[in-house]
């Protein structure tokens, strides 16, 4: 195992990765160089969507409104085994037939990285049904404001923003300017963690749509005075969106990570955007251009920076994995410093054996001190304050201990440092090799950096020699 990790760097981590922020001329068919060429769109029957969704189960169902709105969106998977996303409508929205065939079809023509693409429709009788491409992984609400784990990291926060600008900008460039409902509840998240815009809200109003948002925070104006919709009105619901992305209504403003300076700068953005005079706001094609100067870590995949699991390796499951394992797989870094913190310095015997034969000198109380003081700060979850007093401990270079070496490396995750915490998850295996806690570390920080298929190894590892253990 030590062989395998020495080759994780800083140098070989950059030098994988591909630049994951496109410019708007690469989104339409896939981006520049892209094969994976979309469906094109197609009418299904009421019974090929019954089938997929398992006869509209309320088990698929994945709107956020639950099962009595008037429109419920369900996951559903077609006979090809590709999984979709199918919205049906309540049986009074569109009474024309031929107006909600004519529609689906215009949006169905769209094409783009940055959308949740319409691939189908389904009008028989009184059913009128889309068909779009399924997010596997949640909604901006859901990850901005009733996260679990971590709050969203700022460099994802504002790729959502420039993605997001994208998506519009092309559906403007298309003559599909409108969009209905925008909030945080439309984009979601697709396998590789990229943020799409749902193509759902770029239908026309039917007859049932009483208003342009569900919530008047997003509502511009010039809608509530005149009731029409304009392509400035989409900008204005683009600023509320930006003012969310910014501080998250359930998170507090410290758990932002922003400078002051790309803080002041979405603001200006969002004020322009939110401007009362419709036209003097900005259009799609500004707010790409403004938001390409902002990004950050634009080299490092959505994935990584939204803590998902990625590819083939992350799908399978073949261990029975600990609740450590567990934890390490969703890279649930709460879970993992409940762990720690239950866990103790039992299996630490560093610093029983040292301090049995090491006399108690002033530097010595010095070191006992600084692990003292990291132990509290720890447990509080004051993770910078624990990575400094560890660090003294360390440096002292007078007791070697393990556990130490895993607080920090969970510190140092907590913090979003990454390779730091691997060197530490690292040197705990050395300090002591049959540790499953440091393999289960390691892998975790693998994780965090996107590199599945060594972290999927480690897990292995880990938790193998944990079974190992446990029946000695």
């Amino acid at each position: 195992m030590g062989a395998r990790c020495s080759k994780f760097s800083i140098c070989w981590f950059h030098s994988h990765l591909k630049t994951s922020v496109l410019e708007s001329s690469d989104l339409e068919n896939g981006g520049k160089g892209e094969k994976n060429a979309w469906p094109s769109f197609g009418e299904f029957s009421l019974e090929q969507l019954k089938v997929a969704t398992s006869g509209f189960s309320s088990d698929n169902i994945v709107s956020e409104h639950g099962e009595k709105a008037p429109n419920v969106v369900y996951k559903g998977k077609l006979d090809n085994d590709r999984w979709v996303a199918v919205k049906r409508f309540n049986k009074f929205a569109w009474p024309d037939s031929r107006q909600f065939l004519e529609e689906a079809k215009a949006v169905g023509s769209l094409r783009s990285e940055r959308l949740a693409n319409l691939i189908g429709c389904c009008c028989e009788g009184d059913e009128r049904l889309l068909v779009a491409e399924f997010m596997p992984n949640e909604t901006l609400a859901k990850h901005l404001f009733h996260w679990e784990n971590q709050p969203m990291k700022w460099a994802m926060r504002l790729r959502v923003a420039l993605y997001l600008a994208q998506a519009l900008e092309y559906c403007s460039s298309k003559g599909r300017a409108l969009y209905h409902d925008l909030n945080a509840y439309r984009i979601l998240f697709d396998n590789d963690g990229n943020p799409r815009l749902s193509c759902f809200g770029l239908m026309k109003n039917s007859r049932d749509g009483k208003s342009y948002s569900t919530n008047l925070a997003f509502t511009p104006p010039e809608y509530l005075r005149t009731g029409r919709v304009t392509p400035e009105s989409v900008v204005y619901s683009f600023g509320t969106l930006l003012l969310d992305l910014m501080s998250g209504k359930h998170i507090p403003p410290s758990h932002g990570h922003f400078s002051n300076e790309d803080g002041m700068e979405l603001v200006r953005l969002a004020s322009r955007c939110l401007q009362y005079e419709a036209r003097e706001r900005p259009n799609a094609k500004s707010l790409v251009i403004s938001l390409m100067s902002v990004q950050k870590e634009a080299e490092v995949p959505s994935y990584v920076l939204m803590g998902i699991p990625h590819g083939t390796a992350s799908s399978k499951q073949p261990l029975s994995l600990t609740p450590f394992g567990e934890a390490c797989m969703r890279i649930d870094l709460t879970a993992i410093h409940e762990i720690l913190e239950k866990m103790g310095y039992k299996d630490d015997e560093g610093i029983a054996n040292e301090l049995s034969f090491q006399m108690w000198t002033s530097q010595m109380q010095e070191t006992l001190n600084s692990k003292k003081h990291g132990d509290t700060a720890f447990r509080a979850k004051d993770f910078a304050t624990a990575i400094d007093c560890y660090t003294r401990f360390i440096d002292g270079g007078t007791i070697v201990s393990p556990t130490v070496y895993a607080r920090r490396c969970l510190s140092y995750l907590m913090n979003d440092r990454p390779q730091e915490a691997l060197a530490d998850a690292m040197q705990a295996q050395v300090v002591s090799p049959q540790w499953p806690t440091a393999l289960y570390l390691q892998a975790t920080c693998l994780f965090s950096l996107g590199m599945e298929g060594d972290a999927q190894e480690t897990l292995k590892d880990g938790t193998n020699l944990e079974a190992k253990r446990s029946k000695n």
